[in-house]
Order: C-alpha cells, then sequence, then structure tokens
C-alpha cells in the first residue's frame, strides 16, 4: 500500500485506479519488476535546517531547482524515512502532492500539475521535520549516518537527511543554512562563511529575510523565538556536498603544502593542527603530483561524533572516529580518506554498480601511498590486509554488481573496496608500473567533475595498453579475459602444486601442474624457484582448472622451493588467509558489539590453525568485554604461547592481563604483567602511554574507553 499525504483530495475513480495497478504490479513476477529510472535531478539547492538536540529532531525546509532528463511529470527523491515532509509546494506557492513508497521508504514522489519536458527546470520547496535517533531506521540499517544527539550531530550525504537524487552520482550547487543552539559548531562541505547569531523563528515564515524557514518537529508545542547560531555553506562548483557533522569543537588552522587546513578537534584536546598538516601536506602532494591537482585544495579535517563510521570523506572534508584520531598513526586512513577528494569527489561513480571506480581504487592508492613513504614491505602488509579483507565476503557478489550491497557493510568493504584493491593491484602487475601510472593520471584527466563508469576505466586502460609495446620477451596482456574475470565473477584462486625436477645436460628441468577451481581463470602466474645459487623466476600460463607446465634452471632446485606468485601480484587464497578472513568477520562483529557471534568465528579459525596468537588475543578481548575474566586470561595465556604473529600480539596481551589483575585487586602481580610489557618494546596502537598510565593508576572498567589496541 502507498501512504499517502496530500493538499488535494483524489476522485474515487483515480484512487480505484491506483489500486488496481498496484494490485497488478504485485500480481508481476519479481524478475520483471525494474526499478524506477529517476527522471529528474537536482541541479541547486538552499537548505534551511534548525536543530533540536533535547528532542534530537531536525527541522527544515529545502528549495530545489530540478532539471527533466526526460519529459516527465513526476519527480522522485529520498529522503530519509523518519522525517516526516508536511508539504511540497511549487514554485508559485501552491502545494502539491506527494506520496511515500511504502515498500521503499526512502523514496518520495511528488506529482507535478503538467509535464515538464527533457531540459527544463522545476523548482519545488520541502517542509519536512522529524527525529533522527534511530539508527536501525538509518538508509543503511545499523550505521549511523544521521543522527542527533544532545552535544552532538551526524549529517551525512548517504544518510539522506535532504532530499536526494541519483546518489552517489549527483552533483549540485547550494548553500547550506545550519542553526544550532550556542556552544556547538558546524563543520561540513563547501565554504564555510562567518557564523552568525540570530533569533529564529521555529514557524512557517521568517521574521526577516535570511532566517532558516523552519517547522518544529512533530509532536511538539512550536517554541518561541530563540537565539541560534547559523552556520552557512556555500558551493558555487557544483559537487556532491551536504555532509555535516555538529559538536563542541575547537577550530585549529595550519598550512598544507597544497592550501590551508582546518581542524575541528574536540574541545579541550592538544593542537594538533601542526601534526596533521604535515601528515597531509605528504598525502596530498603525493597524490597531486600522482594524478593532477585539485580545483580547490583547501581541507577541513573533523572528529565524528561516537557511534559513526570510523572514516569519511567528502569533498574538502575529511572525518575521523575518534579512535582514527592520530594523524601520525593513522596516516594510512587519512591516505585513503585523502584519495577520496579526487576519486570520490572529483570523480563519481556513474551508479552504484560502478563504485569500483571510487572506493576500490582509493583503497588501493592508499596502498600506493604506503609504499612511497615506506616501501615495498609496506606495500606487501598492505597487500594481506586487501588480500584478508577480499576473502571475507568475496562471494557476496561481483565487483560489478556491487549496486546489491548497502554501503559501509562488512560485505561491501570485502567486495567493492578489498577485493577492488587487489584488482587495481594485479592489473598494475599485467601492465607495467608506467602504463599503470599513466592511465590513472588520464582517467583523472578525462573524467574529474564528471561522473565515470568501470567500462570507461576498463576502455581507457585497454587502449593505453595497446599503444604501449609489451616489455621484451612478453606478450600484450589479454585485459578483456582480466576484466571479465575479475570484474564480472566471483571467486578465487587457491593453487596447489605437484612437479617432479629432472637432470638435463644444461641443468634442471621441472615439470609439474598447477591446479586450482576457478574453470573460467586464465591468467600469466609466476613461480619463483628456490636453488642452490640464486633464485630464478618463471613465468607460466594458468588456464583453467589445471595447467601443465615444465621450465629449465641452471641451478638445482631445492626441496619444497618453489612458491607461487612469490611477488603477491595475484588475489589468491590460502590456509593462512582463510584464517585472517574468519578472525577478520570475528572483528568486524566484535566491533558491533556482537561479542557471541565474534567468538564462534574466532573458534572456526582455531579450529583450522590452532596456534594462531591473533585467533586467541581476540578470544581473549571478546571475553574480556563480555566481563568473563577468567575466560578472557586464559585466551591471553593461550595467545602468548602461539606463533606471536602479528607482533604486537604480546604487548597486548600482557596489557589486557595486567588489567584483568587489576580488576581482581591483585595489584602485584598486574605490575608485573605491565614490566613485561615494557620491556617488549612493541609500541603498535599506542601501547606504551598505555602501560605506563597502567603503571602510575590500576586500572578501572570506566577508564577502557581509552583503549587503543590496534
Amino acid at each position: 500500500m502507498l501512504r499517502m499525504r496530500s493538499s488535494h483530495n483524489r476522485s474515487r475513480s483515480a484512487l480505484a485506479l491506483a489500486t488496481a495497478l498496484l494490485a497488478l504490479a504485485a500480481a508481476l513476477p519479481a524478475a520483471s519488476q525494474t526499478p524506477r529510472k529517476n527522471a529528474f535531478h537536482a541541479v541547486n539547492y538552499e537548505v534551511n535546517a534548525a536543530l533540536f538536540p533535547a528532542n534530537q529532531a531536525l527541522s527544515a525546509r529545502v528549495k530545489i531547482d530540478f532539471e527533466a532528463k526526460e519529459a516527465s511529470a513526476t519527480v522522485e527523491v529520498e529522503l530519509h524515512q523518519d522525517l516526516t515532509v508536511q508539504v511540497v509546494s511549487g514554485a508559485d506557492g501552491k502545494p502539491l502532492t506527494f506520496q511515500r513508497n511504502s515498500d521503499a521508504p526512502l523514496r518520495l514522489s511528488v506529482t507535478l500539475p503538467q509535464t515538464v519536458i527533457a531540459g527544463q527546470r522545476v523548482t519545488l520547496t520541502f517542509d519536512y521535520a522529524g527525529p533522527l535517533a534511530n539508527d536501525d531506521t538509518s538508509p543503511v540499517k545499523g550505521v549511523r549516518l544521521a543522527y542527533i544527539s544532545e552535544n552532538s550531530a551526524i549529517l551525512l550525504l548517504p544518510g539522506r537527511w535532504f532530499p536526494v537524487t541519483d546518489y552517489p552520482a549527483n552533483r549540485y550547487t547550494a548553500i547550506f543554512n545550519i542553526a544550532v543552539p550556542e556552544g556547538l559548531v558546524v563543520a561540513g562541505t563547501g565554504e564555510a562563511l562567518p557564523p552568525q547569531k540570530r533569533t529564529v523563528t521555529f514557524g512557517n515564515e521568517p521574521t526577516r529575510p535570511g532566517q532558516p524557514k523552519i517547522k518544529t518537529p512533530p509532536d511538539s508545542k512550536t517554541p518561541p523565538p530563540a537565539t541560534r547560531m547559523v552556520y552557512t555553506f556555500r558551493s558555487t562548483r557544483a559537487a556532491a556536498v551536504g555532509s555535516f557533522v555538529v559538536g563542541k569543537y575547537d577550530v585549529q588552522t595550519a598550512k598544507g603544502s597544497e592550501g590551508m587546513l582546518t581542524i575541528y578537534a574536540p574541545a579541550g584536546s592538544p593542537n594538533q593542527s601542526e601534526a596533521f598538516a604535515q601528515t597531509l601536506s605528504g598525502v596530498t602532494a603525493y597524490f597531486s603530483s600522482e594524478l593532477g591537482g585539485l580545483p580547490d585544495p583547501r581541507l577541513s579535517v573533523a572528529q565524528l561524533p561516537p557511534g559513526s563510521l570510523n572514516g569519511y570523506s567528502a569533498p574538502g572534508l575529511l572525518l575521523l572516529g575518534a579512535r582514527q584520531w592520530d594523524p601520525k598513526n593513522n596516516y594510512r586512513l587519512l591516505a585513503q580518506l585523502g584519495a577520496q577528494q579526487w576519486f570520490g569527489a572529483e570523480v563519481l561513480p556513474a551508479s552504484p554498480s560502478d563504485v569500483w571506480v571510487t572506493d576500490g581504487l582509493t583503497r588501493y592508492l592508499e596502498g600506493m601511498y604506503v609504499e612511497n613513504v615506506a616501501g615495498r614491505e609496506a606495500l606487501d602488509r598492505a597487500l594481506e590486509d586487501f588480500a584478508v579483507g577480499a576473502l571475507m565476503f568475496e562471494q557476496a557478489a561481483a565487483i560489478g554488481q556491487a549496486a546489491q550491497l548497502a554501503p559501509f557493510t562488512p560485505e561491501y568493504r570485502s567486495v567493492v573496496q578489498n577485493k577492488g584493491a587487489m584488482v587495481f593491484h594485479m592489473l598494475r602487475a599485467q601492465i607495467g608500473d608506467d602504463t599503470f601510472h599513466a592511465v590513472l593520471r588520464d582517467f583523472y584527466a578525462k573524467f574529474a567533475g564528471q561522473s565515470a563508469r568501470m567500462e570507461d576505466f576498463e576502455k581507457l586502460a585497454i587502449e593505453r595498453t595497446a599503444s604501449t609495446p609489451p616489455a621484451a620477451g612478453k606478450e600484450a596482456p589479454n585485459l578483456v579475459a582480466f576484466f571479465t574475470q575479475w570484474l564480472n565473477s566471483t571467486g578465487v584462486p587457491q593453487f596447489k602444486l605437484d612437479y617432479v625436477v629432472v637432470r638435463t645436460r644444461k641443468g634442471f628441468t621441472i615439470r609439474g601442474t598447477v591446479r586450482q577451481d576457478l574453470e573460467t581463470f586464465r591468467m600469466p602466474v609466476e613461480l619463483k624457484v628456490s636453488t642452490e645459487g640464486n633464485p630464478e623466476i618463471k613465468t607460466i600460463e594458468v588456464v583453467g582448472t589445471k595447467s601443465e607446465f615444465s621450465i629449465e634452471t641452471f641451478g638445482r632446485p631445492k626441496p619444497m622451493g618453489i612458491v607461487v606468485d612469490p611477488n603477491n601480484n595475484l588475489l589468491k587464497a590460502s590456509a593462512k588467509l582463510r584464517v585472517r578472513a574468519m578472525i577478520g568477520r570475528g572483528e568486524d562483529q566484535a566491533e558491533r558489539g556482537q561479542y557471541y557471534e565474534a567468538i564462534q568465528e574466532y573458534q572456526r579459525a582455531l579450529d583450522v590453525q590452532r596456534n594462531s596468537s591473533l585467533a586467541h588475543f581476540r578470544m581473549g578481548e571478546a571475553a574480556f568485554f563480555q566481563k568473563n575474566y577468567q575466560a578472557s586470561a586464559n585466551a591471553f595465556r593461550d595467545a602468548l604461547e602461539g606463533d606471536l604473529e602479528p607482533n604486537w600480539v604480546g604487548v597486548w596481551s600482557r596489557v589486557y592481563l595486567g588489567k584483568i589483575f587489576d580488576l581482581s585487586g591483585q595489584r602485584e602481580r598486574a605490575l608485573n604483567e605491565y614490566s613485561k610489557a615494557r620491556e617488549m618494546k612493541d609500541d603498535t596502537g599506542g601501547a606504551h602511554s598505555e602501560i605506563e598510565r597502567l603503571i602510575a593508576q590500576p586500572f578501572k572498567l570506566e577508564t577502557e574507553a581509552s583503549r587503543s589496541t590496534p
């Protein structure tokens, strides 16, 4: 059923016809029902909004200029389902008919008095209000994208806190006026004008021009005029703007290498503007050199209120969670968010299915930046993170079917970001560094300020590679097959190798077979042969599930001395990576407070690899937050007796054991654990400062918010 709100009455015959059409649509097979194409897209916004933190509510009047892409009399927008539209008015001020779709509660349809032809514009004004206090009704269920609390607020574009069209591809000009109680500060996208203290009247009409034209939240009395701080943000260049955070911030500024940097830090926190400027100067300088400059290099950085994402990037704005608020130790996340200023702000995906060209690419650009500042070993560590993340939910969808996945979810991160990053790395290995870097520069130059499809990138990569002669002794890569395999299919190869070594006059011949499970797989694969002399690298063509090969070496191959893909140029599965993926799934669940489910994943990992220190550590951490301290202590002891990979597991296991002894009143044993942790000299995750704090003062549960485990 469609729930209708209108200022006009419809005739019985029209209602009967609508009911009949709905019944007919319900009777059709599901496969024949395709999403409706939006005939209009927003080109300019004037948003006047007021926040009511005490009620966790928002009121707004939004004037939007729409342009018709095709002839139509219906404008469709997406708006958070908890925001109740009171009236939609045309340019003449007359109310129009509108309705929410009960099957798709984000969707709001407005019926125009007459058909608008393609290319013409129409102006509509939306008055709406409502609470933003329920993550379960978020456009991505359980993900905090639009939320108001007593002392802060999150208003991100994907939260649809204002009427949106063609997300994530649309860009527009806009002016946002956001009224908040005194003491709160607003940070966001667009040029920030000086805030003004105004007396705001909460009614249909402002008392004087320039005040927010708003209505009060439903089910509340109209408050008297009140003094509010009105923050104005202006975007005269079309962009995907409309993301803001509100809180008690200290505003700090610094000069970066590319432009001014504004830091919105929690009130009372140390000044970190220079540290952020130093880290981000390196990030923006590298990407400007690698890809080309940004039209506006100014950046703002703000801390996200609690309960939201770890990080988020919008045009000119980087948002970090509280646990990520460290510009030195968290440079990888800053690099990824910085890269999104190029791909995600300047270049937008043409549709939800094309997000590989932004979210997958920026994840890999993070790895490229790591390689630039810390070398190939650092890139290898990042690639392992990407591979583990990819294996967590790789079967959820193919990269080219990303529209099936909800953004910001573990499945989305696995397929689009992590597997997507590995596809870019494999492409780089296929076509060579010089050609790959040229493709990235060409892609940005061609699509900056526009939207791009996956097919656009594929075509450009194929053309650029075809114009570049292959290296001596190598064949030109088949990129059509490559993209078909990795973008349109699921599945990751797990290689098994059988071979025999035969002595010859010139050295040795290795005859063998490579097996893997993907029927359509076809790629060149490197083999590293460790010999009594120097190791030798050979390349073989692997086609289908079984490929025979014969390679010659000068030195005698060592027993078990052949490694498939030694340089990590392929996304591949292994027992070790599968275990890490199980642990990763548990970490995602623990992050959401689902400790029981997390422990089940950790146990699956231990069933495969009993000595995994990381699985034992995460098991102990989950039990600790469940206050099952005996089980937690046992798990941390097991972690210390395991493979001690990664290295930081040892120091943090000691730290947690010390905390458990503090809680049980055994201060001497706690100090003993802290001393042993100090001797390990591993400062991952800020371990040293945590150890010194705990030595100075016994651990108490209320201090746990300060933890920063890796």
